[in-house]
């Protein structure tokens, strides 16, 4: 178990990195500020906005999660988890955020449904994530996010409960996270945004390795 957190937590460092050097890549253009012309900035509803409004909001939720238990439990190994995942998602949706900035797009669209920019992948014989797009559980915003109830449980629990339910839940969450990103490593076209999904696939797949040995080590198992 502490060798996979250890696999897991350097993957995070090196999304983190990662993604602070995307940023900067982006904001110089495609050739990294060495001259040249700049790119044309994506389209209001395509992939590379889409992505980046919904995994903004999908993030801040994992943000919000993390900072809950952090307050429920004094196990240190869920407490440095939750830090990890609270640290990069946080970092990730500047990022994203920044990028809209960068493309002068809003960060929210009035008549756009969560998740309607991985429709093209597919209607072109794609899918989202390995189980296709799943739709949201009743009271969720998108794939994998938390309801409100279920945030009010995880803010009333303690101890191992709470180490628990926040495994569970950040599990749910993260599945949702991975399908978004593999659909836009897929159809985004800004390099930079698609590299930094495909580093998100990566990251937060260690980290539900991890999840699933720390719920063993509890003698419960993700949901469903």
């Amino acid at each position: 178990m502490t060798r996979t957190y250890w696999v897991a937590g350097a993957a995070v460092v090196l999304a983190v990195l990662f993604a602070v050097g995307a940023t900067v890549a982006t904001a110089n253009g495609p050739d990294g500020g060495r001259g040249g012309s700049a790119a044309a900035a994506p389209a209001l509803h395509s992939p590379d906005a889409g992505f980046a409004r919904d995994m903004a909001v999908h993030h801040q939720q994992a943000v919000e999660m993390s900072f809950i238990v952090r307050d429920r439990t004094q196990d240190e190994a869920v407490r440095a988890l939750a830090y990890d995942i609270a640290n990069t998602q946080a970092n990730q949706r500047g990022m994203l955020l920044g990028w809209l900035d960068l493309w002068g797009l809003p960060k929210v669209v009035a008549d756009e449904p969560p998740m309607s920019w991985m429709a093209s992948a597919q209607g072109h014989g794609g899918s989202a994530g390995h189980g296709g797009h799943a739709a949201a559980k009743p009271g969720a915003l998108m794939p994998g996010m938390a309801t409100k109830e279920e945030l009010g449980k995880l803010g009333a629990a303690g101890g191992r409960d709470a180490e628990v339910l926040y495994l569970q839940l950040m599990t749910d969450h993260h599945k949702g996270g991975v399908a978004m990103a593999e659909g836009c490593a897929r159809q985004c076209g800004t390099p930079a945004e698609k590299a930094l999904a495909q580093g998100m696939v990566e990251a937060q797949q260690s980290e539900l390795t991890l999840m699933a040995d720390m719920l063993r080590g509890r003698g419960a198992a993700p949901r469903g």
